[in-house]
């Protein structure tokens, strides 16, 4: 089972930047579709972006469009999300995920 690890949560203003990594141990398949999730405080979590892992195909939610990347780097087993333009609705805890595994999240604040 793959297990990950996310980190580059913080605090940013309105408007600012922040790129999350999600670290991933053990074996990701080909086939394999990696998602970036959120929580709000209240609220359901919410997924954000998703890559295939052997086709690279991107996936995002319409309010990140333009604004978030998903990458992967498959020598690294990482994937790592960069967020431009944040705005204060971008205020969660961001997790990673594939299928039942989940890493414990980084917080993302988003205030001015």
């Amino acid at each position: 089972q793959v297990q990950f690890v996310e980190s580059g949560g913080g605090l940013v203003q309105p408007g600012g930047s922040l790129t999350l990594s999600c670290e991933a141990s053990g074996t990701i398949y080909a086939l394999d579709i990696i998602s970036w999730f959120r929580q709000a405080p209240g609220k359901e979590r919410e997924f954000v972006a998703s890559v295939h892992w052997r086709l690279n195909k991107k996936t995002y939610r319409d309010s990140v469009k333009g604004r978030f990347t998903i990458f992967r780097d498959a020598a690294k087993n990482t994937v790592d999300l960069e967020m431009n333009n944040l705005k204060p609705e971008d205020t969660a805890v961001y997790y990673c995920n594939l299928r039942d595994s989940w890493g414990r999240g980084t917080q993302v604040t988003v205030s001015s």
